[in-house]
C-alpha cells in the first residue's frame, strides 16, 4: 500500500517507530538494528514500509533501505518466518550479511536471532539460497551501480579473495565483514583485497 513514508520521528523503541507524516502519527514495526540506526526523536528519516493486511491485523513494518525491505519480503515467504522473526534476523545481520549467511550456508549465524532455532534457520537457506545473488552479497550497493554503468566486473576478485580468507581459518561472516571495508578501484587485484583485507582482521 506505502512504498515509504517521509517525516519526523517522534517515537522510538527497540521494536516499534512513531513517525509523523503530515500530522498523522504512524506505528512502524522495526528491527533493533534500525532503531539504533536511526538518529533519534525529532529527526527526519524516510522509511521503506511493508504493509500486512489480515482479517484481525493491519501493520506497518519499516526499513531504511530499499534492500532490507527487499530481504525482508524473502524471508518471510519461509514456513515458519514471519514478519516477527524477519525482523529478528535483520536485527542480527544487514541484509548483505545475511545473503552472504545463506549463501555459505552458515545457519549458525540466522539461528543467532531471538526466536528462531537452528532447524528454521536451515530451511531458511534452503528455500532462498536459489533467490539471492552473490553479486548482491559481495559488493556494496554503489559498488553494483558503478560496476553496470562501467561495464567492470569486480565481484569476482572479491570472491577469490574471500575464499582465500576463509581457506585461512576466518569464518564466511568475518571475511565478508573485512573485504566489504576494503576501497576498490577497477586496477585492484584479488591479491590486494586479500591485504587490505587482512588489515581489518588483527
Amino acid at each position: 500500500m506505502y512504498a515509504y513514508l517521509k517525516g519526523t520521528i517522534e517515537e522510538i523503541t527497540e521494536d516499534n517507530l512513531v513517525l509523523e507524516v503530515n500530522q498523522i502519527g504512524y506505528n512502524i514495526k522495526i528491527s533493533s538494528r534500525t532503531a539504533n540506526l536511526l538518529e533519534g526523536i525529532g529527526s527526519f528519516a524516510k522509511i521503506y514500509t511493508y504493509t500486512l493486511v489480515r482479517e484481525d491485523t493491519f501493520q506497518l513494518y519499516g526499513f531504511l533501505t530499499r534492500d532490507d525491505l527487499d530481504i525482508f519480503k524473502q524471508l518471510i515467504t519461509v514456513n515458519g518466518i514471519g514478519p516477527k522473526g524477519g525482523l529478528a534476523i535483520l536485527s542480527i545481520m544487514s541484509a548483505d550479511e545475511l545473503r552472504f549467511a545463506i549463501l555459505s550456508g552458515d545457519a549458525k549465524a540466522i539461528a543467532k536471532a531471538p526466536g528462531v532455532g537452528a532447524k528454521t534457520a536451515e530451511r531458511v537457506i534452503l528455500d532462498l539460497k536459489d533467490k539471492v545473488s552473490l553479486e548482491d552479497a559481495l559488493a556494496p550497493k554503489e559498488t553494483i551501480v558503478s560496476a553496470a554503468v562501467t561495464g567492470e566486473d569486480i565481484g569476482n576478485e572479491k570472491n577469490e579473495a574471500i575464499e582465500a580468507l576463509v581457506a585461512l581459518g576466518y569464518s564466511a561472516s568475518e571475511a565478508l565483514k573485512a573485504v566489504k571495508q576494503v576501497e576498490i578501484t577497477e586496477n585492484t587485484s584479488a591479491e590486494d583485497i586479500l591485504k587490505k583485507a587482512l588489515k581489518y582482521l588483527f
